[in-house]
């Protein structure tokens, strides 16, 4: 016990990175600080870990608390820990993102502390090191794409193609050939098309597809493939 009370405390937090698709842009989802330092300035939702709760707890609960958000798409990312990240006291932060369709959740969004949903290549400039790991969160996610289909997260349960084409697009931050998505997309197998058509872009309309769940565990290599090949 004497070797435990002689080390150095710190503090730990948790910051979450919201990234949203509303059908046409990428977005994040940023609130205004409510304390000094850097009060009132541009921040991802975070907050400190209890003394009785995990970290995957405490990121849960700061998300409900600053965005009503809950039982979304989570995942830890890293653990960010510059001895001089946060100039009041040393902080140890775990970074999580996390997933959302915004037209599904947009009910569940409250107001309490003025989150907003800006691009996410016109955002504002973040306190401390959130910008980093702005940064960080998106190449996981470009990573994470291409094994798991954590993307549909971002998507209603049915979806077109060109839908999802601009999706990728967005992650990718890159133009992709829109035949070629489309040929190379359906080609693997993984995509349900179903009977109906969404009409709101042309009176041709574009069908609808859900992800084939049972197909995609058997066979993610098929979407794996596929992703080197997206960028042109």
């Amino acid at each position: 016990m004497i070797e435990y009370s002689r080390q150095p405390h710190y503090l730990v937090a948790v910051d979450c990175i919201v990234f949203g698709f509303d059908g046409e842009h990428l977005k994040i989802l940023l609130v205004k600080r409510g304390l000094e330092p850097e009060i009132n300035k541009w921040s991802l939702m975070g907050g400190f870990v209890g003394a009785d709760e995990s970290p995957d707890d405490a990121a849960n609960r700061v998300l409900k608390k600053m965005t009503g958000l809950e039982g979304v798409y989570l995942e830890q990312l890293q653990i960010y820990g510059e001895p001089k990240r946060d100039p009041i006291e040393r902080t140890l932060s775990v970074g999580y993102f996390a997933l959302i369709d915004i037209h599904k959740y947009e009910a569940q969004l409250n107001d309490d502390y003025e989150a907003e949903w800006f691009l996410i290549n016109d955002r504002p400039k973040l306190i401390f090191d959130h910008n980093e790991m702005v940064a960080d969160a998106r190449k996981k996610l470009r990573y994470k794409a291409a094994l798991h289909p954590i993307l549909f997260e971002m998507l209603p349960k049915k979806f077109t193609i060109p839908q999802l084409h601009i999706l990728f697009e967005e992650v990718n931050d890159t133009k992709i050939d829109t035949r070629n998505f489309s040929r190379k997309i359906t080609s693997t197998g993984l995509l349900i098309k179903l009977a109906e058509k969404d009409r709101t872009g042309s009176k041709k309309g574009a069908f609808y597809f859900k992800l084939d769940k049972k197909k995609y565990a058997a066979n993610a290599q098929a979407f794996l493939n596929l992703m080197p090949n997206l960028k042109v």
